[in-house]
C-alpha cells in the first residue's frame, strides 16, 4: 500500500508547487518518478529558503547548510531545521511553498525509504544544487542593499550553470541508466556530457530571460570581462537604452546556449523512438527553451523586467500538441528544432 505522505508529496503538493514539472514527471516511467519528484521538492524547498529576501542572507545560508546536512544524514534531527523551515514558511505568500517547507520532515522520511542507489543519487543532486544556491548567497549582496555585483569571467558563469542545472542533466542520465538500463544509445561518457550540456542550455536561457529582474536584486550573471569589453558596468544595464547596447553580449551567450542545445537534441534522439514518455520529457524543455531564445533575440528591451521574454501558456500547449505526433520521428524532431535554431541564428547574423 502506498504511503499517504509519499502520495501527497509527489502528487498534490508537487502539482501545486510546479504544474509544468508535474506534467513532465507524469510522463516518466513509474520507477523514475519518486526519486526525481522528491529531488525536485527538496531542491525547490532549498531554493525557497535561499530566495526569501525578508530573511538576511547569512541566516538563509545557515538554513541552507542545515538542510543539506539533513538530506545527507550527517547530523541528527534536533528540531533545528523544522524551526528554521517554519520561520521561512511564515514569510511565504504562496500557500504551496508554505506547505512544502512545513513538509520537509515527511520529505526526509520518504528519502530514507528510497533504495540505497536512488537515495544516494537524490542526496548527490540536492548537495550540488545547494552548492549553486550557496554560491549565489556568498557572491551577491543583500537584495535590498542597492549594490550590484557581476560574475568575474565566463568560466565562473559556466561553472554556475553546471551547479544549478548541468548537474540535473547528469542526475537524469544516471536515473535513466538505473531504471531503464540500455535505453540511452550512446557511450556513457558522451551521454553524461550531453546531459550536462542539456542542463546548461536551459540555465543559460533562464539567465538571459531573467537578467533584468536579477539586476534589480543586485545579481549580474553577465561576466565583468564581457561588460568591460563592451565599456559597460553592471549598473549601466539598468538604463533603458542598455538593452540595445548590451545586445551583442546577449547574442554571444545565446550562441553558447545554442551549442549546448545541439547536444540536448542529440541527447533526446539517443532515446529510442519507442520510449515515448522519456523522449517527451526531454523534447518539451528543448523546444520551449529554443522558443524562449527566439523571443529574446527579437526583444529590443530584453533587460526591461516588464518585457520579459517568456512564452505564453497557449504556446506551451501548442508545443505539447505538436510534439505528440512528432516524438517518435527523428526526422520531424530534427526539422522542428533545426528550424528554430535557424530562425534564432538568422537574428544573430542579421
Amino acid at each position: 500500500m502506498r504511503n499517504p505522505a509519499r502520495a501527497f508529496l509527489l502528487g498534490p503538493l508537487l502539482k501545486g508547487v510546479s504544474r509544468s514539472f508535474y506534467l513532465t514527471l507524469r510522463v516518466l516511467p513509474a520507477g523514475m518518478r519518486d526519486p526525481i519528484g522528491l529531488a525536485y521538492l527538496l531542491a525547490r524547498a532549498a531554493d525557497t529558503i535561499a530566495d526569501t529576501s525578508l530573511i538576511p542572507p547569512g541566516q538563509r545560508l545557515e538554513m541552507l547548510l542545515a538542510l543539506r546536512e539533513q538530506v545527507n544524514g550527517t547530523t541528527a534531527d534536533d528540531g533545528r531545521l523544522a524551526r528554521m523551515a517554519a520561520q521561512v514558511a511564515a514569510q511565504q505568500t504562496h500557500s504551496d511553498e508554505k506547505v512544502l517547507l512545513e513538509s520537509l520532515g515527511p520529505a526526509l522520511d520518504v528519502l530514507a525509504q528510497l533504495g540505497k542507489s536512488d537515495r544516494d543519487a537524490v542526496r548527490g543532486i540536492v548537495t550540488t544544487l545547494t552548492e549553486g544556491m550557496e554560491f549565489d548567497l556568498r557572491t551577491f549582496p543583500d537584495e535590498a542593499s542597492g549594490h550590484i555585483v557581476a560574475l568575474r569571467e565566463f568560466g565562473e558563469l559556466d561553472r554556475y550553470t553546471y551547479l544549478v542545472a548541468g548537474c540535473v542533466g547528469e542526475f537524469w542520465t544516471k536515473m535513466t541508466w538505473a531504471h531503464m538500463p540500455g535505453t540511452l544509445k550512446g557511450p556513457p561518457d558522451v551521454m553524461l556530457e550531453r546531459g550536462v550540456r542539456f542542463g546548461k542550455a536551459l540555465q543559460m536561457t533562464n539567465v538571459l530571460r531573467d537578467c533584468g529582474k536579477d539586476l534589480r536584486i543586485g545579481r549580474c550573471y553577465i561576466p565583468s570581462t564581457m561588460l568591460d569589453a563592451a565599456h559597460l558596468s553592471p549598473r549601466d544595464l539598468l538604463l533603458p537604452e542598455s538593452s540595445l547596447r548590451a545586445q551583442p553580449l546577449m547574442f554571444e551567450l545565446v550562441r553558447n546556449a545554442l551549442d549546448h542545445f545541439r547536444d540536448a537534441i542529440d541527447y533526446t534522439l539517443a532515446i529510442p523512438a519507442h520510449s515515448v514518455r522519456l523522449r517527451l520529457a526531454c523534447l518539451w524543455p528543448v523546444v520551449i527553451g529554443l522558443e524562449t531564445l527566439l523571443l529574446l533575440v527579437d526583444n529590443d528591451a530584453w533587460l526591461d523586467p516588464a518585457k520579459v521574454s517568456k512564452i505564453t501558456r497557449n504556446k506551451v500547449y501548442r508545443v505539447i500538441a505538436y510534439s505528440l505526433p512528432a516524438v517518435a520521428s527523428d526526422r520531424l524532431i530534427r526539422r522542428w528544432t533545426g528550424s528554430l535554431i535557424t530562425r534564432i541564428e538568422s537574428r544573430l547574423h542579421g
